[in-house]
């Protein structure tokens, strides 16, 4: 399958180009030229299929033909050697728990996914060592530096914003060392993913090393985060419950609900989506107004969507060929301050006992504000509650008990580098490398 480029001024890509160059060189993003239905008879006996059997039916649909059928299969296998489960919070919605991989966060599937397929076309094409640069608000940065930890011919550079993210997320990827570096920009989100998008446009920096993204503008990150949602079309399926399922995705940068509606586009019968936002609602005024209007992120208490220029609408803007209306028949949104993610932290807790993480509960809200006669709702509880400990205790009057897997990276030993937001300094950074 061929990739293009959002920005139309680039050549064709393999995917195999796409993955390792990760941004197109006019700075678009890469799309595949095609998107396949998945034949009928898969939807009708989707309940029957394990979460491995579902996602690798659509992975090769985007893959199959750049990776040999074995090879694509081991690493669907080995990336889901978790469960996604859906579960009931109250009656008709649903939280599809993504928090039970190694860093507790939905993107340990696209981070893993994409670490084990530069891995195969590194060893494929005996490359010089590739160097990953991730720009995260959170979760990005830790699922990708365990995803690539110690994975021969990758370095991986983690950017993240000084004092805004939060000190159990940092653990996650300022302890590792080996080949993962952190690097504390002064700065906020957009500064760190501006950082990574000079840098591959930078001649110098290019003819001194190879450079790739982990970020979801790179296809095999946000991708395979299709696979959920059709896991979770199943397990409603199988409870008679699929009919009428609207999906709600908490909403940062929007490679997660862009890989949702490749998974629409593709034949998955989810009737709609809403896009819930916090306070930096750049999405939600595109929506009402037809006019994307980018602005300086702010910080709130769901600080992995503190971002104020989404990439992946560039796609989104792309798969809906520029038309706002398609795009509205969609999508819908929905948008929180933090006095209203904290009261639904609450109220949720109070009525049902299920602990959101501030992301999910904007997502919870929004179906319970959204919600139409008969539908049944979806949200994506992106990252265990205990990620955000001291913001959920100080809400909920908690002590929410820290998970192992989280325990084993706090005592680990912070080995971060700081560096000014001006891209000057991250080159001159990146030439010593």
């Amino acid at each position: 399958m061929k990739y293009y480029s959002t920005n139309g001024k680039s050549p064709f890509a393999t995917l195999e180009q796409a993955v390792v160059k990760g941004l197109a060189s006019d700075k678009g993003l890469f799309m595949p030229d095609r998107i396949k239905k998945l034949p009928q008879e898969f939807y009708d006996n989707i309940e029957n299929l394990s979460f491995q059997e579902i996602a690798y039916q659509v992975a090769d649909a985007f893959f199959g033909e750049d990776v040999p059928a074995d090879t694509l299969k081991q690493i669907v296998y080995d990336t889901l050697s978790f469960d996604v489960p859906a579960v009931p919070v109250k009656e008709n919605i649903y939280s599809l728990e993504l928090f039970h991989g190694p860093t507790l966060a939905f993107k340990d599937v696209g981070a893993r996914f994409m670490a084990r397929l530069l891995g195969y076309f590194i060893r494929k094409q005996g490359q010089q060592q590739v160097n990953v640069l991730v720009a995260t608000s959170g979760d990005t940065g830790s699922a990708v530096a365990n995803g690539f930890l110690g994975v021969e011919g990758i370095h991986v550079y983690v950017l993240y914003p000084k004092g805004k993210v939060s000190p159990i997320q940092e653990c996650q990827f300022t302890t590792l060392g080996q080949n993962i570096t952190a690097l504390e920009i002064d700065g906020v989100f957009d500064d760190c993913q501006a950082l990574v998008k000079n840098a591959f446009m930078d001649a110098d920096l290019n003819a001194h090393m190879k450079l790739t993204s982990a970020n979801s503008i790179n296809v095999a990150r946000f991708l395979p985060q299709a696979f959920y949602y059709f896991y979770a079309y199943a397990q409603l399926k199988k409870l008679g419950k699929a009919d009428q399922m609207v999906v709600c995705v908490p909403s940062g940068n929007f490679g997660n609900i862009c890989s949702a509606l490749f998974g629409k586009k593709m034949g998955l019968p989810i009737k709609r989506f809403i896009a819930a936002n916090n306070a930096n609602d750049i999405f939600y005024n595109y929506l009402k107004t037809g006019k994307y209007t980018p602005k300086p992120s702010v910080q709130t208490l769901a600080n992995a969507m503190d971002v104020g220029d989404p990439s992946n609408f560039a796609r989104i803007y792309d798969l809906y060929h520029k038309n706002h209306a398609a795009i509205c028949a969609d999508i819908s949104g929905a948008t929180y301050t933090d006095e209203q993610i904290a009261q639904t932290l609450r109220e949720c807790k109070q009525e049902t006992g299920y602990v959101c993480d501030p992301h999910g509960a904007c997502g919870y809200q929004a179906l319970k504000d959204g919600l139409l006669p008969g539908e049944v709702g979806v949200f994506l509880e992106t990252a265990h509650p205990a990620k955000f400990k001291g913001v959920v205790d100080e809400i909920l009057g908690t002590d929410i008990e820290i998970p192992a897997k989280l325990q084993a990276f706090m005592k680990g030993t912070k080995q971060s580098l700081s560096l000014s937001k001006d891209f000057a300094d991250f080159k001159q950074f990146l030439l010593k490398e």
